[in-house]
């Protein structure tokens, strides 16, 4: 991803902005964007983007501001555009009215949910006003930015502390949004609430129970959003969505190969029993104990699928996993349990070896 910015796009840059901006000065803005280029990665070449741009136009901020949201439409890449909102923020702290308008008009090109936070930090009650505001814009981009921007865990966002403590001033903008005709904003509104679930569970669980699941909508919203307690076998989020009782099943587990190599493919096989004569509903879902560096394991619970299960009848299912290694997870050589979890309750397990070679 970081080659996004390459010296391709940087030139295109600048030529562009040369075009809007006589007094550009092209030759400092390639040789701060060029250089040591290689050795950047994806978030480093995006800051060095804006301070580039920042040193190479000439004027106030304002001046500067003015031809950036002349070039935003030329950008044509999402996450390049997230570029020019950085800019805003790394100049306009001082200037709040002009860069929130700003970024209003620049998100979207490329969303401004990350140069929206220093604002939040400086001045969070004046910033949430205007995020309120958003939430009554036509622009189903700026809708987003008001729920997105101020999600107190934001990946790879800066955390906003005040709001991981109390959640209750997000509050208008969550309400605003919730029934929002974009799947697009209520997508963000679900990843909201699954952020602060992380610190308030109680806070959340409360405002969707007293929401109603009733419509679609809120029970998509409702069902993202508890999806961290969920995997967690949280009861009471369970209990939402009527898979709150302990199983009454007999349940196997296999894992195949027994002896895996990394880059390979696992296949799970389940079988789940019931051993009553009352429908269940169950959420299924499979946990991989992963081997770390130092030899102990680490668990992560993985989504199966969600059934009906008739009385006295058995379900068959199966999965199939690549095992291989992410930027956000290295895998080592070893011994892995799996388990099956439903409804919470962890009720049969098999294992797999690992080998990296």
């Amino acid at each position: 991803m970081k080659h996004w910015f390459d010296a391709a796009r940087y030139r295109a840059i600048a030529r562009d902005v040369a075009e809007l901006a006589p007094g550009f000065d092209r030759r400092k803005f390639l040789a701060l964007t060029l250089d040591g280029l290689d050795a950047r990665e994806l978030m480093d070449r995006l800051r060095q983007t804006a301070t580039a741009l920042d040193a190479a136009l000439p004027g106030t901020f304002r001046e500067k501001v003015a031809v950036v949201r002349a070039l935003a439409p030329r950008i044509n890449h999402g996450f390049v555009g997230v570029a020019l909102c950085d800019f805003v923020a790394r100049g306009g702290l001082d200037d709040f009215d002009a860069s929130l308008d700003a970024l209003r008009f620049l998100t979207r090109f490329g969303s401004a949910e990350f140069a929206v936070r220093p604002f939040l930090a400086r001045d969070q009650a004046r910033t949430l006003a205007v995020m309120t505001a958003w939430t009554r814009d036509p622009d189903e981009h700026v809708r987003r930015l008001a729920s997105e921007g101020c999600r107190p865990r934001l990946p790879w966002g800066q955390r906003l502390p005040a709001l991981v403590r109390d959640p209750a001033p997000l509050a208008p903008i969550l309400e605003a949004l919730k029934n929002d005709d974009s799947l697009f904003v209520r997508k963000s509104v679900a990843n909201h609430l699954n952020d602060i679930t992380k610190d308030h569970p109680d806070w959340v669980l409360a405002r969707l129970q007293s929401w109603g699941l009733s419509s679609p909508r809120l029970a998509w919203i409702a069902k993202r959003a508890l999806r961290t307690l969920i995997k967690r076998g949280d009861t009471r989020a369970l209990t939402l969505f009527g898979a709150g009782a302990k199983p009454v099943v007999r349940a196997t587990l296999t894992a195949r190969p027994a002896r895996l190599k990394l880059g390979g493919k696992l296949t799970l096989a389940a079988t789940i029993e019931s051993r009553t004569r009352k429908p269940q509903r169950l959420v299924v879902d499979f946990v991989i104990h992963y081997v770390r560096a130092n030899g102990r394991t680490s668990a992560k619970v993985f989504k199966w699928t969600e059934l009906e299960l008739a009385p006295r009848s058995t379900a068959t299912l199966a999965k199939t996993q690549t095992i291989r290694d992410f930027s956000t997870r290295k895998h080592f050589a070893g011994r892995h349990v799996v388990e099956l979890q439903i409804n919470g309750q962890r009720v049969a397990k098999a294992a797999f070896v690992l080998r990296r070679q």
